[in-house]
This record gives C-alpha cells, structure tokens and sequence, in this order.
C-alpha cells in the first residue's frame, strides 16, 4: 500500500504543479508549448518504466501474476503505448466537443485539466473491477476479446465520428436537471444570472469530455487487462496516458486531418489484441511481439498520411475555340 500512495502522492504533485504553477493563469497552448509538454510526459512514462523494474526485483509490490521483473517492463511499455493510441481517437471527439460548445483556445486547458482529475477516479475503478472480473471469472476475458473485435468493426465502418454532443443523450439529461447558459462567464464553470445559478459552456463540455471518456475507457481498460492483470502495471500505465493527453490534444489536435489514417492504426490494434484475450489460453504471444505490433501500427498510420496525398478533385477546364 506504501507503493500506492507514493505514486497517487506523485501524480497530485503533478496535477498541482501543472495548475498551480505553469499553467496558473489562462493562455492559449501553443504548439511548441504542447509538443514540449508531451515529450515531457512521454519521458517521465518511459523513465518510470525503471521504477518498475525496481519494485519488482526488490518485491516491494505484490506480484500476484508472478511477473519478471523484465516481462513488468516489457508488459507496462506495452499498456502505456496502447493506452496513448487509443487516446488519439478521443482527441478527435474532445475537439468536436470544443468546437460544438464554442469553447475558446485559452480555456480549454482548464476543461481539460479538471477532466483528467475525473478520468482518474473513474478508471481506478473500472480497473480495480476489471481486474477483480479477471482474477474471479476466466471467461470473462473471451467477453472482452469479443467487445475489442466489435469495437474494431465499428470504427473501421467510421460509426464512431457521427458525434453530435448537442444531440447526446448526456446533454439532454442536464438540461433536464440543471439550467444551462449559453453565454460564458470568463473561465467559471458557473454563474448566477438573475437570481438563478446556471452551468456555463465549459461546465457542459466538462461533464460531456467526462462522461466520453468512460466509453472510450470500455475499449482501452480491456486492451491493457489483455496484456497483464497486473493491477499497479495497469493503473500506472494508464493514468500516465491519461495525464499526457491534454498536451496531446493540443499537439495534434490542430493537425487532425494530417492523421486521415491513423483510424486504421487503431483498428489494427484493437483488433490485435481482441484476438489476443480469445486465444490467451491457447496461444502463448511473446510480450515483444504485442510492443512490436503496436509501434508497428501507429508508425504505419503516421507514415500513410504524411505519404499518401489527398484525391484532389479537379474541375475539367473549360476549352473554346475560336
């Protein structure tokens, strides 16, 4: 338990030093600013990947899966990559949100921020359930396997994108139980206007990101628990993509159409490892191959849209004769 509250201690630390400190007051997150941040957050993901080589040689963490300590490497390198691919596709829906809500650049940052703080609750949850599902009942892996494949299916058909949050089911309940405003009140999630508190803008775009983001968590949690059941290797791995994906965001989000292909990268993926969870009990993959695979896929979708040029369409030139 000592291990635990040292790392959520770090992770508080983090959180407070990013709001308290270097993102104190409300900017707009250039891109250099956010391709720093995100080779600062990948660098502390993979340094720490050294932390967990030391805690399961000295067994200072319960090692109920009876990992190596190079196989507790090779598996957290492994879910943090799948994590962060996966997240590539939540970026596309964080800025559908953003731009349906009209969410100016200079607070999206601090929707942003107070989403992370959520998405960490509720996925230490998900995994603490899901790794009590797959320790209790080993059938249940077949059941994620199957979801993965679906979930593959469904974004290969491109069903994922036809997202309109003002349409949502999750918009329409708090405009049932809350008044909400259209007008925003500088970074105030709430405001009182003739005598009545209402929600702003961001606060809708806050409870919308959040409550996306556990649907996405229903495809990324199972893709981890397909590499190891290891709790601390698939809390850790996925909270440390989690914090890296707003700089992310603000990285790639203004390139998305430079990313036509990545989709495929993730359907590749999940694919992958959906078929990994169903044959798990017959077919022993070297974690190598599953790092592999996934490099593989993401350089593959990267290079495919710098290479491949967009169809032009081109109007037949008009030619007369004189």
């Amino acid at each position: 338990m000592i291990v635990w509250i040292l790392f959520l201690a770090l992770i508080i630390f983090f959180l407070a030093l990013d709001l308290g400190v270097f993102n104190k007051e409300d900017h707009i997150i250039k891109s250099k600013e956010a391709g720093i941040w995100t080779a600062v957050w990948v660098t502390v993901a993979l340094s720490f990947s050294g932390v967990i080589y030391w805690l399961f040689t000295e067994g200072l963490i319960a090692n109920s899966t009876g990992l190596t300590p190079d196989s507790a490497v090779l598996k957290y390198i492994t879910g943090y990559l799948i994590e962060l691919s996966l997240s590539i596709d939540n970026v596309f829906v964080i800025a559908v949100i953003f731009s349906t809500f009209k969410i100016p650049p200079i607070y999206q940052h601090r929707v942003l921020f107070w989403g992370i703080l959520g998405a960490i609750v509720f996925r230490a949850l998900m995994i603490f359930f899901g790794v009590a599902l797959i320790t209790r009942f080993d059938w249940i892996i077949y059941v994620f396997g199957v979801f993965l494949l679906y979930t593959a299916f469904k974004m290969l058909k491109g069903d994922d994108h036809e997202f309109d949050p003002k349409n949502s089911f999750v918009f329409r309940q708090i405009k049932k139980i809350y008044p909400i405003t259209s007008q925003l009140n500088g970074h105030d999630f709430f405001v009182k206007r003739m005598g009545l508190n209402a929600a702003t803008p961001l606060f809708v775009a806050l409870v919308v990101i959040e409550l996306t983001d556990i649907l996405f968590a229903l495809d990324s949690i199972p893709a981890i628990l397909a590499i190891t059941a290891d709790p601390f290797i698939v809390f850790t791995s996925n909270i440390f993509a989690i914090l890296g994906l707003r700089s992310m965001y603000f990285l790639i989000s203004r390139m998305l159409q430079k990313f036509r292909f990545i989709n495929y990268s993730l359907v590749v993926i999940l694919a992958y490892v959906g078929l990994k969870m169903l044959f798990s009990h017959q077919i022993e993959i070297p974690e190598w191959l599953s790092l592999t695979v996934i490099a593989a896929s993401l350089l593959g979708g990267v290079l495919a849209s710098v290479l491949i040029k967009e169809k032009e369409e081109t109007e037949p030139k008009n030619t007369t004769e004189e």
